[in-house]
């Protein structure tokens, strides 16, 4: 579901912004730098299971920040890619039934010890890894720079915690996620008082 899909799940966020004296003069080039420095990488050649980084919004499968603008109006958007690989059950039940039955034969024997059998498994897993391709997630982001806030078009768990790990790792500033304690917690219209009342509160059971 992106931004411009029908119906949307989104997170919000609020960026904690670096002191002023600490910002270079141009944020649009901190930015181009972050993205550019942590853009994907493609896995399918390699053994790896995973691959995170970010895309231009307009360009998924080019991850070129020089080529194509993360700029729009007031708002900076691009978006976060994870490549995964991840073979199915199945299909390494079948490899490996296959390869112990080839290793028997082989062998001449009428069974493998318990260690030989993960080990073939493990090279079945090895092989498999190298030859399956990666299936992209892509998850947009609208990142308004002004008022600290920032929009991530998904509510995945895992796909969150990527996003709060590179996002810090890009550009040194902390994500905190708005949930109605963090919005009370972070907005300048709450007193000390009603806050530590919020903190507090504690759930209500209603029953008919």
């Amino acid at each position: 579901m992106g931004i411009l899909s029908s119906s949307v799940s989104i997170s919000r966020y609020t960026v904690e912004k670096k002191k002023t004296e600490d910002q270079p003069d141009s944020v649009q080039e901190i930015v181009r730098n972050g993205l550019k420095k942590n853009a994907i990488t493609g896995i399918e050649d390699d053994y790896e299971k995973i691959s995170i980084g970010w895309i231009p919004y307009e360009s998924p499968y080019d991850p070129d920040f020089e080529k194509f603008s993360f700029v729009f109006g007031e708002y900076f958007i691009f978006s976060l890619r994870i490549d995964k690989k991840k073979i199915p059950a199945k299909i390494i039940q079948k490899h490996t039934a296959v390869e112990i039955t080839k290793r028997l034969k082989e062998s001449d024997r009428e069974f493998l010890s318990k260690n030989e059998k993960t080990d073939i498994k493990d090279q079945v897993i090895e092989h498999l890894m190298g030859r399956i391709p990666s299936t992209p997630d892509i998850y947009e982001i609208i990142w308004d720079y002004e008022q600290a806030l920032l929009f991530f078009f998904t509510t995945q768990k895992a796909a969150n915690e990527e996003l709060e790990t590179i996002f810090f790792k890009s550009f040194k500033q902390k994500l905190i996620r708005l949930f109605p304690f963090t919005l009370v917690e972070t907005s300048p219209s709450f007193t000390d008082s009603e806050r530590d009342l919020a903190a507090n509160l504690s759930t209500i059971k209603f029953s008919r």
